[in-house]
C-alpha cells in the first residue's frame, strides 16, 4: 500500500526516494500492487520528461507564453495627444481636458462599444484638487456611461505603466474583459499653495471670536502671501532634485558630457525622422477653440541640433562642473495617453485586432539617494530572467529617457562586472543593450515626458516597432521618483 510520510501506517514503511517525491510502501501487504504502481509511475515520468524536452525545442514564445491557467492579455491599440512643451499650445487647458481627448479618441479609433468596456484607469502625478480622480472626470467628459467605474493611480514617471499593469491584473483574474489604461500631465498649470503659516492662519480665521484676533490673524496672512509653495521638484526623502542625482549618476559610471550631448542629438534626430516618415500613428489631433481656433497635430519639442551648439550650454544643476544641461535632459511636457487592453479571447470574439501581447511586468525599488535613476539596470535582467530570455532574444528596447546620462549610465551598469556582481548578486555582467535596438524612434528627451502619460507611449511605440521591424519581443524599462522602476515584456501578435 502506498502512502506519503504523513500516512497513518508510516511507522511500518520503508522509504523509496523517487525524483523529488517520497513514496512509502508496506513490507507486509500488497507488494505486487506496489511494484506495478512503481512501474506505471516510471512510465508516466518518462512521458513527462519527453514532453518537457520537446517544449524546450519549440519557438522562443514557449518560455514566455501566457501563464498557465491565466488568459492571454493583449494591447488592442493606444493613442496619445501631441506631447508639447509646457507653457505653449496647451497652456489654457486643464489636465482633465487632455485625458478626455485621449479617451474619446481611443474609443472612436477602436470602435469600442460602451457595453464592451469594464473599467478605466489613469495615472497622473501633479494633481489638480478639483479633479483628484481624473480618470473618472475625464471619462464622464468623454461621454463614457456613468455605470463604468474609473480610478486614478500615481507612481511618478511610471504612473501609466501602473495603470496598464493594474488593468492586466484585473483581466488576468477575470474581474474585467476590457480596460482603458491611460495617463496625463499638464505642467503648464500646477497647483501653487499659500505657505503653511498662511494656511494655518486662514483656517484660524474661522475660529476668531473678536476683531482683535481677526486683525492679528489677517496680519499673519498678509505677511506670508508672497511666499507661496510650488510643487516639490526634489525627493522628499533626500531633498535632492532628480537633475542633481542624474549628474552624480553620470559621473559614477564615467559618462562624459560629450556622450550625453551626442545621445540627446541622437534622440532628437531619430524622433524627427520618425515623425517625417509617419511612424507616430499613435498621435491624435487636439482641436483648440478660441479666438484663433487651431488643431494641434504633432509634438513640438523635437529639435535637431549639433554637438557644437549643445557644448555651449551651461550645467543646469551641478554648477559649474556638472554635465546635465537643458539639452540633454527631458523637458517639462503637457500630454495625455490612453490604451485599450483586453483578454485575447474577448478581443477576438468581439472583432478587435490586437497589436501585441502584454506578457509580463516587474517593479523594482532601490536607494533613492545613490540609485534613484538606476531602476532599468536592475529591472531588465530580472524581467528577462523571469521570462527565460536573454538580451539577444529581445528585438526592441524602449527605455525612458529622463536624462541622457541616466540612460547611458544604466547601459554601463548592466555591462559592468563589478556592478552586476556587487549590487545585483549576479555571476558577472549582464551585457550591453545594443544601440541599434534602443529607442529607434527617439525618446523622452525629444518627444517629451508628460509624467503620467509616458508609460502608454512606451507601450505603443514598442508594439508599433515590433510590427515595423518584424521583431518578436520588446522590453520597456523606466525609472521613477523614489528609486522606483518598471519593466514590461511585450510580444508581437501573431508572431
Amino acid at each position: 500500500m502506498l502512502l506519503f510520510r504523513d500516512g497513518k501506517e508510516a511507522r511500518d514503511f520503508s522509504r523509496c526516494f523517487f525524483t523529488n517525491h517520497v513514496v512509502l510502501f508496506s513490507r507486509r501487504r500488497h507488494q505486487t500492487d506496489t511494484i506495478a504502481y512503481l512501474v506505471a509511475y516510471i512510465k508516466e515520468k518518462k512521458k513527462m520528461l519527453r514532453a518537457v524536452s520537446t517544449s524546450f525545442g519549440t519557438a522562443r514564445a514557449a518560455s514566455t507564453a501566457a501563464k498557465r491557467n491565466l488568459p492571454n492579455i493583449v494591447l488592442v491599440d493606444a493613442v496619445r495627444t501631441p506631447f508639447v512643451v509646457s507653457g505653449t499650445v496647451f497652456k489654457d487647458l486643464m489636465a482633465v481636458d487632455l485625458q478626455k481627448e485621449a479617451i474619446k479618441a481611443l474609443v472612436e479609433k477602436t470602435n469600442l462599444p460602451y457595453d464592451k468596456l469594464d473599467h478605466i484607469i489613469c495615472g497622473t502625478v501633479i494633481q489638480e484638487c478639483k479633479t483628484s480622480n481624473i480618470a473618472r472626470e475625464a471619462a464622464l467628459l468623454a461621454g463614457i456611461p456613468d455605470n463604468i467605474p474609473a480610478h486614478t493611480v500615481t507612481l511618478a514617471c511610471i504612473s501609466s505603466n501602473v495603470a496598464i499593469t493594474q488593468g492586466m491584473g484585473m483581466l488576468a483574474t477575470g474581474n474585467a474583459n476590457a480596460i482603458i489604461a491611460g495617463g496625463v500631465e499638464l505642467l503648464s498649470d500646477v497647483p501653487i499653495r499659500y505657505n503653511r503659516k498662511a494656511r494655518k492662519a486662514m483656517l484660524g480665521m474661522n475660529k476668531a471670536k473678536d476683531v482683535g484676533s481677526k486683525l492679528k490673524i489677517g496680519g499673519e496672512i498678509a505677511k506670508n502671501l508672497l511666499s507661496p509653495e510650488l510643487p516639490a521638484v526634489a525627493e522628499f526623502s533626500t531633498g535632492e532634485t532628480m537633475g542633481h542625482s542624474g549628474d552624480r549618476l553620470a559621473a559614477a559610471f564615467n559618462v562624459s558630457r560629450r556622450e550625453q550631448d551626442e545621445f540627446a542629438i541622437r534622440s532628437h534626430t531619430l524622433a524627427s525622422e520618425a515623425a517625417k516618415n509617419g511612424k507616430f500613428t499613435d498621435i491624435i489631433p487636439v482641436f483648440l477653440d478660441g479666438k484663433k481656433p487651431k488643431t494641434i497635430k504633432e509634438d513640438n519639442g523635437i529639435r535637431v541640433s549639433t554637438i557644437e551648439k549643445l557644448s555651449t550650454l551651461k550645467p543646469a544643476f551641478v554648477k559649474p562642473h556638472g554635465t546635465v544641461t537643458a539639452a540633454n535632459a527631458s523637458y517639462l511636457t503637457d500630454g495625455a495617453s490612453a490604451a485599450l487592453i483586453m483578454t485575447e479571447e474577448y478581443a477576438l470574439a468581439n472583432g478587435f485586432k490586437p497589436k501585441a501581447y502584454l506578457r509580463d511586468y516587474l517593479y523594482v525599488a532601490q536607494d533613492p539617494k545613490d540609485q534613484l535613476l538606476l531602476s532599468p539596470a536592475y529591472v531588465i535582467p530580472k524581467l528577462l530572467d523571469k521570462a527565460g530570455l536573454g538580451l539577444k532574444d529581445v528585438d526592441v528596447f524602449e527605455i525612458h529617457e529622463a536624462f541622457a546620462g541616466q540612460v547611458l549610465a544604466n547601459l554601463n551598469a548592466m555591462d559592468s562586472d563589478y556592478f552586476c556582481k556587487d549590487h545585483m548578486k549576479r555571476a558577472g555582467k549582464f551585457g550591453r543593450v545594443p544601440m541599434d535596438k534602443l529607442n529607434l524612434w527617439g525618446g523622452s528627451l525629444s518627444i517629451g515626458h508628460p509624467f503620467g502619460a509616458t508609460g502608454v507611449r512606451l507601450a505603443a511605440h514598442s508594439a508599433h516597432r515590433l510590427k515595423e521591424e518584424k521583431g518578436q519581443y520588446a522590453v520597456i524599462a523606466a525609472c521613477a521618483a523614489g528609486g522606483h522602476g518598471v519593466g514590461m515584456l511585450l510580444e508581437a501578435y501573431g508572431k
